[in-house]
């Protein structure tokens, strides 16, 4: 259902009730005043037209409160949940309480506690209490709350505390509180990875010659004070903990570690570190490869990737058909492979991204692409970091003639050791995506959240947007830029002439 849409069958119920008074009211009109000359026969015909009309009434308002609906008649829908959120509580198998403190002063807090009451009659197993601390200082001591907006969910003993107005903050932690097990995402560190700790907003790249986030991103890169903050404060709003991994130091992958997060890492992984990753991943765990141009894994890795059922290759994929702004190395994709991890994807896009060949997987694996580029798309190829020179850069190398779609990310599920757990992976061709400078616009960080909520095996329940604040910008691609400046700069200025000219013809004649 659209995220405004009315309920009909609730509404039906409020057109039902509103018929019901009416026929009373008709009804009550047209009845005589009293049938029979005795006084008792005239009692009881008015205690009879009292009960009946009574009786009425009160099932007309029980039906009617049975099926609430909620009509917002605000332009920006202010008082209507989120279609997330909605879905959210409509999934509940299990009682949840919310206790929500608000000021009754505070406008903000007061059209919160409405979309909760709205949330909480959507299913009988919510259940809403709205709290003033001020008027009710004695249970909001008892929670030990002293916070105005604040949410304290509560289900089958397990409490978590959320504060804000955003009801998606509030359905994320009814998806936070209902889980059983600790969730962690580990983020591999020690090869010149995105930085965890990162939280600037842009993660600015410089090539050779310029400032750019293709293909010459990949030779150098400033990391100082950048990464995937950004991320990672997205993926803690969902739930998960997030801790590093330096994995050349552990050896091992931790048993809590849900999730290992590789962000572009710039350097070769030791063999020692691709031996652990197998290890990791054949005993049932699950790992997100985002492994970018100036990544050249060692033979170790390439031969887990390839039993994965991919094969990076050393080339930039050029989209010519779709892609941002002029810079056809920005590639955009609009369409997906069928899989849990796109199916509410719309658009997303990557800054110099490789492209994989499918390989063979191992016996147990199977292997689905989810990222492809488009039909007009064709690779250059690219030197490794370590063997380019200032002197010579690849930023003109010619065009191939092998135009198709590229395969730019891959989800892989099964077991790599007999009668092993089965693990999950997915692998991209790019990293820069993750990272702060592009991951709130578009579909970039519903593409990362989708992505680890599958590896964590929690793709059946909605997915929640968490709201990433950004300056007021407008991407579009190629395609769109040009369908633009036509209308605007082409179509308006002359339908302007032509409406000018065709009333200078009619004041002429």
């Amino acid at each position: 259902m659209h995220e405004h849409a009315v309920d009909l069958h609730a509404l039906s119920w409020a057109a039902g009730w509103l018929v019901a008074v009416l026929v009373l009211f008709a009804i009550g009109a047209r009845l005589p005043l009293a049938i029979g000359s005795g006084a008792v026969g005239s009692r009881l015909y008015a205690t009879a037209c009292v009960i009946a009309g009574l009786g009425v009434w009160v099932l007309a308002n029980v039906a009617l409160g049975l099926n609430d609906t909620h009509i917002d008649l605000t332009r920006e829908k202010v008082y209507t949940p989120s279609a997330g959120a909605m879905a959210v509580v409509d999934e509940l198998r299990s009682p949840v309480r919310i206790t929500y403190f608000y000021r009754s002063e505070d406008p903000i807090g007061q059209r919160a506690r409405s979309i909760l009451e709205v949330m909480g009659r959507r299913n009988p197993l919510l259940t809403v209490v709205t709290v003033d601390p001020d008027k009710q200082p004695e249970l909001a001591r008892r929670e030990g709350v002293q916070l105005y907006n604040a949410a304290i969910i509560e289900a089958a003993g397990r409490r978590v505390l959320i504060q804000g107005t955003d009801e998606a903050e509030i359905a994320i932690g009814i998806q936070r509180v209902l889980r059983t097990r600790s969730l962690t995402v580990c983020f591999l560190e020690g090869h010149g990875e995105f930085s965890m700790d990162g939280f600037e907003f842009h993660t600015h790249l410089e090539g050779v010659s310029d400032h750019s986030h293709g293909d010459a991103s990949s030779f150098l890169i400033e990391t100082a004070g950048h990464g995937v903050g950004r991320l990672r404060r997205v993926l803690e709003a969902q739930g998960y903990a997030t801790r590093k991994l330096l994995l050349a130091t552990a050896g091992t992958v931790p048993a809590d570690c849900t999730v290992v997060l590789a962000a572009n890492p710039r350097t070769t992984f030791l063999p020692a570190e691709s031996e652990a990753l197998r290890a990791y991943l054949a005993a049932g765990g699950s790992a997100l490869f985002m492994f970018d141009l100036g990544f050249v894994p060692e033979p170790g890795l390439s031969r887990l990737l390839s039993d994965l059922g991919a094969r990076l290759e050393q080339q930039v994929v050029v989209d010519p058909l779709s892609h941002y702004h002029r810079d056809a190395e920005m590639v955009a994709v609009t369409g997906y492979d069928p899989h849990p991890i796109t199916r509410t994807l719309s658009l997303t896009f990557f800054p110099g991204i490789r492209p994989m060949t499918l390989t063979q997987p191992a016996a147990g694996v199977e292997v689905a692409p989810i990222l492809q580029s488009s039909r007009d798309s064709y690779t250059r190829p690219v030197q490794p970091v370590d063997a380019r020179t200032v002197e010579s850069p690849t930023a003109a190398a010619a065009q191939a003639a092998d135009v198709r779609p590229r395969v730019l990310g891959i989800a892989a599920e099964g077991v790599l050791a007999q009668g092993a757990p089965p693990f999950r992976a997915v692998l991209i061709g790019d990293g820069d995506f993750a990272s702060n400078s592009f991951l709130p616009y578009m579909s970039n960080s519903d593409l990362l959240v989708a992505s680890v909520r599958w590896l964590a095996r929690e793709e059946r329940g909605t997915a929640v947007r968490t709201r990433i604040p950004v300056p007021p910008m407008i991407l579009l691609t190629e395609s769109q830029s040009r369908t633009l400046f036509a209308v605007v700069v082409i179509v308006l200025p002359l339908t302007v002439i032509g409406i000018g000219g065709v009333v200078w013809w009619l004041r002429r004649r």
